[in-house]
């Protein structure tokens, strides 16, 4: 019987370790973030991120066990990202939970990083709990640096891909703003915090495929009028007008992502929502969300901050769900940058 389950997850630059239960608790988490050495690139280099990995990685094994006061015995599986992901990141995580796996003689299963987006606001702590239970369907608007994507989740396994972003990200286009406004790394918090005290107004930016009937999105074209718009404006304007510049720009991403929701919901006539993914951290994004959702009485489940970025929790709350589903996999398990061809149904 699979009760408790010991999760890792490397895909990108946190190295993150948690416990979870059947019950979908999260027991503990500890996790490590790097930014500080990414930043003077600008960006997250892969080789860092997977020698970052490879150092942190067991103590943070060892941490999660001392906290919980849990022992090996009291673990009954491992689960680990395998996909998608940074190829090196990826292969410290699933080598060093095989090795456990065998070590400890556990089952381990392999997870899809972005399923554990979509379960991740049914996880549950002291202080946090789901406004619903995970199993029942619903339209899933998972934003993160690489994924823009708007799902129909009806169960595990069962995901069911309803619109996607045609090029880069919401997660990216933050982020890139944030570098051409030198705000530093990583941009698209700093944005998040700019635009808290800008006019959204003040500059107009466009928002492409709003009005299109399908619900794919785009934002290459918004971070080019960004880098316009400041070149237009100089060096001096642009130090002037920050809060507004982000106050926009971050508008303009939203507008795209609420209208493309708002559609999903509409077209399939369900109304309890996931919000999940790095960028559903953003403060206009949740409180946005919020008040549409009262608007047209949704029922919406955004995780707290902790499990919105790159979490072993949620790696964790899939392991669980699988592994009692009977789930297995073997040690010859590998790594890949990509999705699987079975992960999502493409509508």
């Amino acid at each position: 019987m699979i009760k408790k389950v010991l999760a890792v997850e490397t895909s990108c630059d946190d190295t993150s370790v948690a416990i979870v239960d059947s019950s979908a608790q999260v027991l503990t988490q500890v996790s490590l973030t790097k930014d500080l050495d990414h930043a003077i690139f600008g960006g997250i280099v892969p080789e860092i991120a997977s020698r970052n990995h490879s150092t942190a990685l067991l103590p943070l094994v060892d941490e999660a066990l001392r906290k919980s006061k849990l022992g090996w015995s009291d673990i009954d599986g491992l689960a680990v990202t395998n996909r998608p992901g940074l190829m090196g990141a990826l292969i410290v995580g699933l080598v060093t939970v095989k090795s456990l796996a065998i070590a400890k003689e556990k089952p381990m299963i392999g997870i899809n990083h972005l399923e554990g987006h979509l379960l991740a606001p049914f996880l549950k702590d002291e202080t946090y709990q789901p406004s619903f239970q995970f199993g029942e369907p619903y339209i899933a608007l998972a934003v993160s640096g690489g994924h823009t994507t708007i799902y129909l989740v009806e169960g595990l396994g069962r995901y069911k891909i309803l619109g996607a972003t045609l090029d880069d990200a919401a997660g990216e286009a933050f982020d890139k703003f944030g570098k051409m406004l030198g705000l530093g790394f990583p941009g698209g918090v700093l944005v998040d915090q700019w635009a808290l005290n800008g006019d959204a107004k003040k500059f107009q930016l466009p928002r492409s495929m709003i009005h299109d009937e399908t619900l794919n999105m785009s934002f290459s074209g918004l971070k080019s009028a960004g880098q316009r718009l400041i070149q237009e404006l100089g060096p001096e304007e642009t130090e002037k007008n920050r809060a507004d510049l982000c106050a926009s720009y971050q508008q303009a991403i939203l507008d795209v992502l609420l209208t493309k929701l708002e559609k999903a919901v509409a077209r399939y006539k369900l109304k309890k929502i996931v919000i999940t993914g790095g960028v559903s951290a953003n403060s206009g994004l949740r409180k946005q969300v919020e008040l549409l959702a009262a608007k047209k009485s949704w029922t919406v489940a955004i995780p707290p901050v902790r499990y919105c970025t790159d979490n072993a929790a949620m790696i964790g709350l899939v392991g669980v769900l699988r592994l009692q589903a009977g789930e297995r996999h073997d040690f010859d398990l590998g790594p890949s940058p990509s999705n699987w061809d079975n992960d999502f149904e493409v509508l």
